[in-house]
């Protein structure tokens, strides 16, 4: 099956979740928001997608910029809702909207899948802190791998890709920075495997690369999946 294959429609979206390692359950038993992961991720299948990726080191992040990504949380999808919105309506439970909308969150309940906590959301100031919208493969990461080779057009699908996005615990996110697999992993051991199939997946439908370093993280990770 290719990576395109694997896809599924989630609430409002066509989107593309993985999820769960091998045949087990999460360890917490918490289902991550966006990626129901008490499902399972092919091992063999992530193995596969693994090998197709090109193995060198970073470039050079000369040039990087945010808005080589186009603006942030664009409506690509034309639904009348930006990217951030449609994420949030995604992954939070519990929602209530802005009065006449179906689109702008006001509160929700979001089950984070980097710790397994619950989380209240609550637009505002604070939104930012407690919850954000985090790249799977950050955008810094992607460009130093071969995002500089893409067309704009394909950047700023890979920066508003539901494949890309989870809604997670703020200052994980913030601690994960431009981090690949080699140097940040969710700290909720259950869901690592999810992760790290999910970062091959959008890494194999961009055409990017990964390091070393990184390839071997993946792989053990990705043992771990079936034990």
């Amino acid at each position: 099956m290719t990576v395109r294959g694997r896809m599924i429609a989630v609430g409002t979206l066509a989107v593309a979740m993985l999820a769960g390692c091998g045949d087990l359950e999460t360890a917490d038993g918490v289902n991550g928001s966006g990626d129901d992961a008490g499902k399972s991720v092919d091992v063999g299948e992530a193995r596969e997608e693994l090998a197709k990726l090109e193995v060198k080191g970073r470039a050079p992040k000369t040039g990087f910029d945010r808005d080589e990504f186009g603006p942030a949380w664009s409506d690509v999808d034309r639904n009348g809702c930006d990217t951030r919105n449609d994420i949030l309506k995604r992954d939070l439970s519990k929602e209530t909207f802005k009065d006449g909308t179906d689109c702008v969150i006001l509160t929700g309940t979001l089950d984070d899948p980097y710790s397994g906590k619950t989380i209240d959301f609550e637009r505002g100031q604070s939104t930012s802190m407690k919850v954000q919208i985090d790249h799977v493969v950050a955008l810094a990461d992607a460009w130093q791998k071969g995002a500089q080779q893409l067309s704009a057009v394909e950047r700023k699908e890979l920066a508003n890709d539901p494949l890309n996005l989870l809604a997670v615990d703020g200052p994980l996110n913030s601690q994960k920075g431009a981090g690949d697999a080699a140097t940040w992993l969710p700290p909720r051991t259950g869901y690592r495997c999810a992760y790290v199939a999910r970062q091959i997946d959008v890494k194999v439908k961009y055409t990017l690369w990964v390091t070393q370093a990184e390839k071997e993280k993946m792989e053990s990770i990705l043992a771990t999946c079936e034990k």
